[in-house]
């Protein structure tokens, strides 16, 4: 009888040890299936990818305002649009207040140039500054009131400012010198459900105005498609701010203020663009340091050590003790992702700051996950691109051009005379390089017998093609580097 009872015991018991092991297992497979996911994120309804011809390019669309300007480069291009980025530069005068709004798609920034303040607005998170105080007269009584708002970030020249979607924000340039940003949109980013063009979202200001002060340049391309074709058209949305389009008796109830108020707030009749001159914005800061973390965060899942309100947004890649790659002889580059920076696991974006000396040379490479948009901010190189075993770019970059490689195809750079330095943005959080060249590459990692009958070539050349540079990414400039440039 006590045998008869055991088996039926023994099958519950080991019932309930598997269901204990399924439940304890269930958050570990969740954990690899959000990290699947988000390293699949570009798994999404693609653009066509037909590059017969990539092109280094200046912007084509330039938009004035009161205290500074931006320009936009054109995103109906090939590349751009297989690439699913568009790309823009602001320049912010002293004084100037890029005015607080939102856009559908993150976004990387870079600055090249100047010093500023800028502040994000976490939706539902403390306000933890406290920038001055003023006096009010309701009637009879008078009120004091202190401002209190949420943190406020200064920022640098060689700074990454990562920016979330439908987060607001604002900068403001409260130096002597002009601020000079260049910016990825990530367009074809998951997090933006709306479609392939950048929308911003105004808060304050007259968005149509930078229309009319402005010089508009429409490319040939965007000419031949017709004024109703093609993506990031802004002149078609920025018709004035998001209250603008509002009720005003409405509005004024949901303030609580009055009509007169409200009529200040749509702007409608503002033309100062939408970087306006501040002259009495007074802000106070911390003194300026660097943010909490650093180079040395914790990772991409630091649970405790960062929360939403929190975030760190900012990290600079300019500093040489910053590198992550260094060749005394060749150059340096310098890396941010989702592990030195980690909301750039939400974004999915990361950056690259690269330095080449005079005549070096970077290993032909190509990313394996990501595509990626290189912007020149000194210098020249000479640059080819190849695709197919096609070439499909092969000319000279300088200063201010921008150069959009897709995913897979290979990249090399040799520098000028003067030197070589760009910013690169990629559209994975965690970009992999693969290399063709060097003691990391491709070629190297293979048996000499392989590479022998895989070219036809002696042993001896197999050898050299494998050993000859030991250098890993960056190359000094070669034996053969006068023939090269005669």
């Amino acid at each position: 009888m006590a045998n008869s009872l055991m088996l039926p015991l023994s099958l519950v018991l080991m019932f309930l040890f598997h269901g204990c092991i399924a439940q304890l297992e269930l958050p570990q497979r969740q954990f690899w299936q959000n990290l699947q996911e988000q390293q699949q994120h570009r798994l999404r309804a693609k653009t066509q990818c037909r590059i017969e011809r990539l092109n280094a390019r200046e912007p084509n669309r330039k938009y004035d305002c009161e205290a500074g300007s931006y320009e936009i480069w054109d995103s109906n291009s090939e590349e751009f649009e297989c690439a699913g980025i568009e790309f823009v530069r602001y320049v912010i005068q002293p004084k100037g207040l890029f005015l607080p709004h939102y856009t559908n798609s993150p976004q990387l920034f870079y600055a090249t140039e100047g010093s500023g303040i800028h502040g994000v607005v976490f939706p539902g998170c403390a306000e933890t500054f406290e920038s001055g105080s003023s006096f009010s007269s309701e009637g009879s009584e008078s009120k004091y009131h202190r401002d209190r708002h949420q943190k406020l970030r200064r920022f640098r020249k060689g700074d990454v400012l990562a920016m979330p979607q439908a987060l607001t924000y604002w900068i403001y340039n409260d130096r002597d010198t002009p601020i000079t940003l260049v910016a990825l949109v990530d367009v074809g980013n998951d997090n933006n459900q709306l479609d392939l063009q950048f929308r911003k979202f105004f808060l304050a200001g007259n968005p149509q105005s930078s229309e009319s002060q402005g010089e508009y340049r429409q490319s040939r391309k965007s000419r031949e498609h017709g004024s109703q074709g093609g993506r990031g058209r802004e002149e078609e949305q920025e018709k004035g701010n998001i209250f603008a389009g509002f009720d005003q008796d409405l509005l004024a109830e949901a303030f609580d203020v009055d009509t007169q108020t409200i009529s200040k707030l749509q702007s409608r009749e503002d033309d100062r663009g939408v970087i306006v001159r501040a002259e009495k914005l007074r802000l106070v800061l911390p003194e300026f340091e660097e943010e909490r973390g650093g180079e040395h965060g914790s990772g991409r899942y630091n649970g405790l050590e960062e929360t939403f309100c929190t975030a760190k947004i900012r990290e600079n890649i300019d500093h040489p003790a910053r590198a992550d790659v260094y060749n005394p002889r060749g150059g340096r580059l310098s890396t941010v992702n989702s592990h030195s920076l980690p909301i750039l696991s939400y974004l999915r974006l990361s950056a690259q700051k690269g330095v080449l000396y005079k005549n070096a040379i970077m290993t032909p490479h190509w990313s394996a996950n990501s595509h990626s948009a290189m912007y020149v901010t000194r210098g020249s190189a000479r640059i080819q691109v190849v695709g197919y075993g096609r070439r499909v770019f092969d000319e000279n970059v300088n200063q201010g051009q921008l150069l959009v490689v897709p995913q897979n195809f290979v990249v090399i750079k040799k520098a000028s005379n003067e030197g070589f330095e760009w910013i690169t943005f990629k559209t994975n959080d965690n970009a992999i390089s693969n290399q063709l060249a060097g003691r990391l590459s491709a070629i190297r990692a293979m048996p000499i017998d392989v590479l022998t009958n895989a070219y036809g070539i002696s042993r001896e050349d197999a050898r050299d093609l494998k050993y000859k540079r030991e250098e890993a990414i960056l190359f000094s400039p070669g034996s053969r580097s006068r023939e090269y440039d005669a």
